[in-house]
């Protein structure tokens, strides 16, 4: 047994050679039963999408029929029978990968397709020599190797290329496309967008729908972008997403296949870190691990927050931005380990994000950073309760609210903030918060808007989780109180906090008094109580601008 853990590796011969190797190869058996015209599999990046799709290469592809001809002995694939490995290296395959694509504007885009293409061509030349291929054919294959192509043909490039293969072998292709849309992640994040899916929409288009140079296809991506915007009138295309039971244990760690490796690495004895941290995501019907960290994991021996620094965060600081009073409020359910509930649709597009509160979800769904919980048919589609899958992901949260809370003040300086605000210090504890108040909020942001300030409270009391629970306006005594930061340990004291907003600065140390006299007339304490917590520091807390007052 090699105990080499595969960081980064991607190419499946090189893996089965010198790595740690968990078998997926019974995907192979399930598509090949079962697999559509197109099928799309959507995961989260860094969940092994590549290494999946360089497996089907090197199973299916004609030109590595040698190569493969001993990599899946004694695997899944093998003992599913010999009319499954009948199939091995029967096919020609074109496999492509747009994960590295990296462009700040449309020029570089474009560029960036005329190398990318260039390349592709050049993995198959031999096709020049071809006696199968027309001679204009062999021009314009030339055409594109030299970088000459126009955007328009160059959009037609890849069926292009499955028809000289299909002329050349006389069998259909096998198309894999990896990754396939990261030039729209891209182009939306660069202001492209447009012209990075017109383009899309033509390359992918020409080389999917009625192709009879075609085989089949498998595509892999983080998001179904809606039809309307590039699968348009592909009616062939199988959407296998995070909600889709078929293939849902094919990429990505399953409970056995983890607990086989830590048996096998001699770590059973960390297997419940391994589960907080790392598993807690449900694709279909399986339960799953995220491969990546928990690969690093192994490799480490210590837990670490590992695909953070390889997944973008942009999708929550998308979310941070146009926080609302609901979003803060599903915010602080999330970080306090509940679900929140709401309508999943799929076929959604990048410029959803900024108009409608369901795409947002639905881009926290597919991208990894939630997970269901449970699901119902509604009106119009699924209403899913989400939640945050593990540690690991809520630490992401927790580092992108803080990181937008402390704009570049130091952790420490906000950590005795919150040191002073737990112990009851309130004079120090208003003396912070106004120097925060005074640097980080515009008078226009903050003037007379209790929930900015509930927002910004939301980002401080981030750092506490998980040792404490964070609620906000939930019902307690007679009333709601407006943010309360209850300690798992009930030994430990904690927090209440009632915020008014005042019309002038005459008025704060009077709207104070008024939001502390408040919490006990309303017995907002009473839920500490049911909890058996008995020491609560209670907070009156007045905003006026940038000046506050507090009393405790």
């Amino acid at each position: 047994m090699k105990k080499a853990m595969p960081i980064g590796i991607e190419d499946f011969q090189e893996l089965r050679g010198r790595y740690y190797f968990v078998d997926k190869t019974d995907f192979i058996r399930q598509l090949i039963d079962q697999h559509s015209k197109v099928t799309l599999l959507t995961r989260p990046r860094r969940f092994g999408k590549t290494l999946t799709m360089n497996m089907l290469k090197y199973f299916f592809a004609i030109d590595k029929e040698k190569e493969s001809r001993h990599l899946f002995d004694g695997l899944a694939i093998e003992r599913a029978g010999a009319s499954y490995m009948s199939e091995r290296g029967q096919y020609p395959v074109v496999f492509i990968t747009l994960k590295d694509t990296n462009a700040l504007d449309w020029i570089s885009m474009q560029a960036y397709f005329r190398i990318f293409f260039s390349s592709l061509f050049m993995r198959f030349r031999y096709l020049e020599q071809s006696p199968t291929i027309l001679a204009d054919s062999k021009k314009f294959f030339s055409k594109i190797i030299d970088r000459q192509a126009s955007l328009d043909e160059l959009s037609y490039a890849l069926s292009f290329l499955l028809d000289l293969l299909h002329q050349h072998y006389g069998k259909k292709v096998i198309l894999l496309i990896d990754e396939y849309d990261a030039p729209i992640q891209q182009a939306w994040e660069n202001g492209f967008y447009k012209e990075c899916i017109s383009f899309m929409k033509q390359m992918l288009g020409s080389a999917l729908k009625s192709n009879d140079d075609l085989e089949f296809a498998v595509l892999t991506g983080v998001l179904r972008v809606a039809k309307e915007s590039i699968f348009s009138d592909l009616n062939n295309l199988d959407v296998c997403s995070v909600l889709s039971s078929q293939y849902d244990d094919a990429i990505g760690f399953t409970p056995a296949e983890v607990e086989k490796m830590a048996a096998d690495l001699g770590m059973e004895d960390r297997l419940p870190e391994i589960q907080q941290w790392y598993d807690g995501y449900r694709f279909g019907q399986a339960e799953i691990y995220n491969p990546w960290s928990v690969i690093n994991f192994f490799r480490n021996g210590e837990i670490g927050d590992y695909w953070v620094n390889t997944s973008g965060n942009g999708i929550i600081r998308e979310m941070l931005q146009q926080a609302n009073d609901d979003t803060i409020q599903n915010l602080q359910s999330l970080l306090s380990g509940a679900s929140i509930q709401t309508a999943i649709r799929e076929g959604v597009i990048y410029d959803d994000i900024g108009e409608d509160e369901d795409a947002l979800y639905t881009m926290l769904l597919t991208t990894g950073y939630l997970t269901i919980k449970s699901r119902r048919r509604g009106i119009g589609g699924l209403i899913c309760e989400l939640m945050i899958p593990n540690r690991e992901v809520q630490d992401i949260y927790r580092y992108e609210v803080l990181n937008k809370t402390r704009q570049g003040r130091s952790m420490a300086r906000l950590s005795n903030l919150l040191d002073n605000l737990m112990q009851g210090r309130a004079e120090a504890f208003a003396e912070g918060l106004t120097s925060y108040i005074r640097s980080l909020v515009s008078t226009y942001d903050a003037a007379n808007k209790e929930s900015f300030y509930h927002g910004f409270m939301l980002g401080m009391t981030a750092l506490f989780v998980p040792d404490y629970i964070i609620e906000s306006n939930r019902e307690s005594g007679y009333g709601r109180f407006d943010l309360a930061i209850f300690p798992k340990d009930t030994k430990k004291a904690g927090v209440i906090m009632e915020f008014k907003a005042a019309a002038s600065e005459d008025e704060l140390q009077t709207k104070a008094e008024d939001a502390l006299r408040q919490i006990a007339e309303k017995a907002y304490d009473a839920e500490f109580q049911k909890r058996g917590i008995m020491n609560v520091w209670k907070y009156g807390i007045a905003f006026c601008g940038k000046k506050i007052s507090v009393k405790a």
